[in-house]
């Protein structure tokens, strides 16, 4: 191509948000298995559902459990692809926050598969589920402000650091929220890593070299 001159992106984030990506899925999947039960109040009813299904039940907290590991696994290379700086240092809180709450959502599931009438009963301590909440709006807020400070396109530091506060006053409120806010902002995030093409320098073809004098003879 003459005369010319050839972009090449590159694409940072890719890895990163393709991993987000495929583990909040995981976690929608496993979540969705027996899913009337969360919707369901009547507690002796929750519990005739998932004696029901205990197998799928089962099955599908371990599919949760391995996205709830696996989601900060992709935040944590989403900051280390990030070049020094406040973003850098604002994605690496959002990541140890979400590293640091993996581990009491995921007890919380083994917990929900080995006694299913502590779940259906609702029996078991809130504070890992609320730790693990706070954890991930502290995480989301600290994203949204160094997604604000990268060159990504706005709208997904917008829509991360307005959603902190909204769900920290539905989980101050109500003492509970449904985790899969979390994941909806947090795939919408990793999709946006995923498309996000970095443009490099012009790159000018060997025929603007030769006329410039850089070719080689």
């Amino acid at each position: 191509m003459h005369g010319k001159q050839a972009l090449r992106g590159n694409r940072p984030y890719q890895k990163a948000g393709t991993v987000i990506v495929a583990a909040s899925c995981c976690w929608g999947v496993g979540i969705s298995f027996v899913g009337m039960v969360h919707a369901t109040q009547d507690p002796a009813a929750r519990l005739a559902m998932l004696q029901r299904s205990r197998g799928p039940w089962i099955a599908g907290q371990f599919l949760a459990a391995a996205g709830t590991a696996a989601v900060p696994i992709g935040f944590v290379r989403f900051a280390q692809a990030l070049r020094s700086g406040p973003a850098k240092t604002l994605a690496t809180g959002a990541a140890a926050a979400l590293v640091a709450g993996a581990p009491l959502f995921v007890v919380a599931l083994a917990d929900r598969a080995s006694d299913l009438d502590k779940f259906a009963y609702r029996r078991g301590p809130s504070w890992p589920f609320l730790t693990c909440s706070g954890l991930h709006i502290g995480a989301l807020a600290a994203l949204g402000a160094g997604l604000l400070l990268s060159p990504l396109k706005p709208w997904t530091g917008i829509t991360a650091a307005a959603s902190a506060p909204a769900f920290g006053a539905i989980l101050a409120g109500t003492k509970d929220i449904p985790p899969f806010v979390f994941y909806l902002v947090e795939a919408a995030v990793g999709a946006q890593l995923m498309r996000y093409e970095e443009p490099a320098a012009p790159v000018a073809d060997t025929a603007d070299a030769g006329r410039l004098g850089l070719a080689h003879p």
